[in-house]
């Protein structure tokens, strides 16, 4: 594999490219009519442009980016996250096309692309699993009866779901009916499937995640967890690595039961199982996700691990070069997404011109973006402009660290979720480890970031009031004015 192609734009283009063209591998670019002069652009050997702006013109056209591959020479495609990165016919089509997919196989990405097939094919090894419906549903008087039976609150979740779409809580009988409604029509027109299930709603989960890496030779290992439970409308913002609340033996245990959702599909590649963890520490499996996360770097800070290179080399067919007893963890890392949103405004999306954009650096400090100063953010895509990523020795290193880093990075031109990421450091159930998922519903509003806001004006202004008086106290002449004459001898 002398060359691939990256089917995707933005900043996880440009990482993949990055590890690519460090393995001496050349790489292709495709674009749109709006990210003609994007970084990840620039940044490829070649660069081949799709369409106009809209994905659906451009980023989705799969058959296109194939003969694109073939007549460029491609012996492999990268698909990042998103757009087709799961997108089973396309992973298919890569694969009869004489090209390797770098990701897993097509029967991998069907089966845990729906949840209600992931959770029939690990049933099996006795996984724990939230109670709910086996079998899509859309009766609401079925639906009623399920949900007096697994007790109130419920979760209604589309099927082939993600991001939080198709996704509804439900807190009492009355409104099942108009939520169920609502969760069907908006999976339909996300997804193409309005097919959804019916779950038992945890109450104050932490969201985790195991990071799993697969050989097509039998061999699985887990790169330990991340802890994803900062999220707005379901979509994380804050991730870490490792979780601060697990144990080492429910570490060792959620790994191990990662490691057997990925036999139950024969997963090979790259891949995260998701898992929600109640108070008492008891953990249930929730989805996998086959594919790249957006959060892998925190995985990749702690481990050592470049897991874009463990994917190239896995299409590449070559085996693991580390068993489980080899991989530790090794400090912690924190990631900030930085979304073109206002967090004065409900997150709001924020596009305009990037007059300023000036990203932090220094030890422990990682920017992962697609963007550079004097761009314009386009209407078209997800709105993330980069991801914000530190290491510490420890938690309160990291989280210092990262205080510092958003202190350093400086956008004018949009709105971002700088200021949220410092209010999320800065609050002390965060720091002290006690939040779940419900973090910004308790913590978080308008009101209390402008109080933070006004906090550290007031703290800035006495410390440099100190500063000042201290310097001048300093500095006071020796002879006041009124001592000194012209005879003075000098």
């Amino acid at each position: 594999m002398k060359k691939i192609l990256v089917a995707n734009r933005g900043e996880i283009a440009l990482r993949v490219m990055r590890t690519a063209r460090r393995m001496g591998i050349r790489t292709v670019a495709v674009y749109s009519e709006a990210d003609r002069r994007s970084p990840h652009v620039l940044f490829a050997d070649e660069a081949i442009c799709l369409g106009p702006p809209p994905s659906n013109q451009s980023y989705l056209l799969g058959g296109k980016i194939i003969a694109e591959a073939k007549r460029l020479g491609v012996g492999g495609i990268h698909p990042g996250y998103g757009f087709l990165s799961e997108n089973a016919a396309f992973a298919k089509s890569v694969t009869e096309a004489g090209m390797a997919f770098i990701g897993p196989s097509p029967r991998s990405i069907e089966v845990m692309g729906s949840k209600l097939a992931a959770k029939e094919a690990v049933k099996k090894f006795a996984i724990p699993m939230v109670p709910g419906t086996p079998d899509a549903i859309t009766d609401v008087e079925k639906a009623k009866t399920i949900a007096q039976n697994i007790g109130y609150p419920i979760l209604i979740k589309a099927s082939a779901g993600g991001g939080g779409k198709g996704m509804r809580v439900v807190e009492k009988e009355e409104d099942l009916a108009d939520q169920m409604e609502r969760a069907i029509s908006e999976a339909l027109s996300s997804f193409g499937d309005g097919s959804v299930f019916i779950e038992k709603y945890i109450a104050a989960p932490r969201h985790i995640e195991i990071q799993v890496l697969a050989d097509s030779f039998g061999n699985t290992v887990h790169l330990f967890e991340r802890e994803c439970s900062i999220q707005r409308r379901h979509q994380k913002v804050v991730e870490e690595a490792p979780s601060s609340v697990l144990s080492p033996e429910v570490r060792a245990a959620m790994g191990a039961d990662a490691i057997k959702v990925a036999k139950a599909c024969n997963y090979t590649g790259a891949g995260t199982v998701e898992f929600l963890l109640d108070s008492n520490q008891q953990y249930y499996f929730l989805e996998m996700n086959t594919r790249l996360q957006v959060e892998h770097p925190v995985t990749e800070m702690i481990t050592g691990i470049d897991l874009v290179e463990q994917q190239i080399n896995i299409a590449r067919g070559e085996k693991l070069p580390f068993s489980q007893k080899d991989l530790r963890i090794n400090g912690h890392a924190i990631e900030l997404r930085i979304y073109a949103e206002d967090p004065y405004q409900n997150f709001m999306p924020s596009i305009g011109q990037l007059e300023t954009y000036q990203p932090p650096t220094g030890k422990g400090i990682r920017v992962d973006d697609g963007y550079e100063e004097g761009m314009d953010i386009p209407i078209y895509y997800d709105p993330m402009l980069a991801k914000l990523c530190v290491w510490g020795k420890s938690r309160p290193e990291a989280i210092q660290r990262m205080k510092a880093a958003i202190a350093d990075y400086h956008i004018k031109g949009a709105a971002t979720t700088l200021p949220f990421g410092k209010f999320v450091l800065a609050h002390e159930a965060f720091t002290s480890g006690r939040f779940d998922t419900h973090f910004v519903k308790k913590y978080f509003s308008k009101e209390a970031l402008e109080n933070l806001e006004n906090e550290h004006g007031e703290l800035a202004a006495a410390l440099a009031l100190h500063v000042y008086l201290k310097e001048k106290k300093r500095l006071r002449p020796v002879f006041s004015p009124q001592s000194f004459s012209p005879q003075s001898s000098v």
